[in-house]
């Protein structure tokens, strides 16, 4: 086990882990500390959300509010600009006059931005994942599949979110069948469905809206039938260019009901205005943080409990050229959307055959198919049994879920909590598995902001733990004279 005392480990080189990794380096305070990143994947800032060469995926938000750099909220159009990729990309220009580029640019641009602190030796990238990780005294011992191993004064957490889990019943009925397809992330996961199969995905947010449009773009002609619970599917972006509307801290709601209130009155009033809801959800999004501290844990639960899968369907919209493809499939009948719940699931000769319990009118409908997707989201719930090592630092007391169940407990510094509920100096988490405390954590301005949040948290900490070295250093040479 080698490394410098004077080490920093960031564990996912995502775009967080990206993020923090450059805004650490360019920090003075950072002088004289190593900065690594754990990543398996060959570049740093594409994680699961941009490392994709699917042509259907693209950035579900306009380009021109991408930027990671605060200072420049141009940045990612400039870098855009100075690119060939778009010229071959005629479709990239929306009818909304925004430009919404494949997703791959994107991580692109992320991992390019990161690069030059590669170059320098400022970053290093180990291209492992993480087996194990322990406490050693003051220090983090953190080891890499490929035998890699650094013992960091402070470790940062910034993995990605659990796999999705099918609703109770499927995976077993399912299982080992060439075309059930359990997770969506898996590289070439789609490219066991034929052109013509009938599809059933389960769950109808943006991870659905990504299958339909890659299958489609790829040639299936198939029927395709999308279920969930509440059969709400995510929304496009609004026709025309709107200022968020509405504000919710001035007086902050305390309840969930007052807020969902409070929500309902600025929609009326942002109509009676001329502006549509997406308006209003924009101003959510923006003072999201604000919003989710003037809620107690009680209330955050009733909120996620009850509300969340409305708010994902209209805050995550989906790309024009994605929301266009799902309304052509609509209007064509190939593609349906259906709310309710899976009574039964079984295979017969390669046919999959489910019973549907509709969900408003209590009757129930046959489906008959050759492949099921999940495409349900994170098991959140399973955050500490996703990795070997977050288990391990799970049972140690380091780590454990947060309280809504979103992911993992921290303070409003990002500290991690350990099982007494005590932040630990030297663990963070960055990213949207600190959703439970900070809130809004899924949109990548929030994300980015919280990147670079936890970073100066770090800096600081390197900063006062170099201030005590003096002190302590004279205290030695006195004990020393002393003796």
């Amino acid at each position: 086990m080698t490394g410098p005392h004077s080490s920093v480990v960031i564990i996912g080189g995502g775009f967080t882990g990206a993020v923090v990794a450059a805004s650490l380096a360019r920090n003075r305070d950072m002088d004289g500390w190593r900065i690594a990143v754990f990543e398996p994947r060959e570049r740093l800032g594409c994680g699961l959300a941009y490392d994709t060469a699917d042509p259907a995926h693209r950035v579900n938000v306009p380009a021109a509010r991408m930027s990671i750099d605060p200072d420049d909220d141009d940045h990612f159009m400039h870098w855009l600009a100075s690119r060939s990729e778009l010229r071959d990309d005629a479709e990239a220009l929306a009818s909304d006059g925004h430009l919404y580029p494949r997703r791959r640019l994107f991580g692109l641009y992320v991992a390019e931005s990161v690069a030059p602190f590669l170059k320098t030796g400022r970053v290093t990238h180990l291209r492992e994942k993480v087996v194990g990780v322990e406490r050693k005294g003051a220090l983090w011992e953190v080891r890499g599949e490929g035998g890699s191993g650094i013992r960091a004064d402070v470790l940062i957490v910034a993995t990605t979110h659990p796999a999705p889990e099918a609703p109770g019943g499927i995976a077993a009925a399912l299982r080992g069948h060439p075309r059930y397809v359990a997770d969506t992330t898996v590289s070439g996961a789609l490219e066991a469905i034929r052109t013509n199969d009938r599809v059933l995905i389960i769950g109808t947010g943006l991870t659905s809206a990504d299958v339909i449009a890659s299958l489609r773009t790829s040639g299936h002609r198939g029927p395709i039938t999308a279920f969930s619970r509440r059969g709400l599917r995510s929304r496009g972006h609004a026709g025309r260019a709107q200022e968020p509307y509405g504000d919710f801290t001035a007086k902050a709601a305390t309840t969930a009901s007052e807020l969902l209130l409070r929500v309902r009155q600025e929609i009326a009033n942002a109509a009676a205005e001329g502006f549509s809801w997406h308006a209003v959800f924009d101003a959510l999004r923006a003072q999201g943080g604000e919003i989710w501290r003037n809620l107690s844990v009680a209330e955050r639960r009733r909120l996620v409990r009850h509300l969340r899968p409305f708010w994902d369907v209209h805050r995550f919209r989906v790309a024009p050229q994605i929301d266009a493809i799902i309304h052509a499939g609509l209007s064509a009948g190939d593609i349906r959307v259906l709310a309710g719940s899976i009574a039964d699931i079984e295979t017969n000769s390669g046919d999959i055959a489910v019973t549907f319990r509709q969900r408003w009118s209590g009757g129930t409908e046959q489906w008959t198919g050759d492949a099921v997707v999940v495409t349900t989201g994170p098991a959140h719930k399973n955050i500490l049994k996703s990795q070997g090592w977050l288990e391990a630092l799970g049972g140690s007391g380091h780590l454990h879920a947060d309280a809504v169940g979103l992911g993992l407990a921290c303070g409003e510094t990002s500290r991690a909590l350990d099982n007494e509920g005590r932040e630990q100096d030297d663990l963070f988490i960055a990213g949207p598995l600190a959703r439970g405390t900070f809130g809004e954590l899924m949109g990548l301005p929030q994300v980015n902001d919280h990147a670079i949040f936890v970073a100066a948290q770090v800096a600081g900490l390197a900063r006062a733990r170099r201030a005590r070295a003096p002190a302590l250093s004279q205290r030695a040479s006195e004990h020393t004279s002393v003796s």
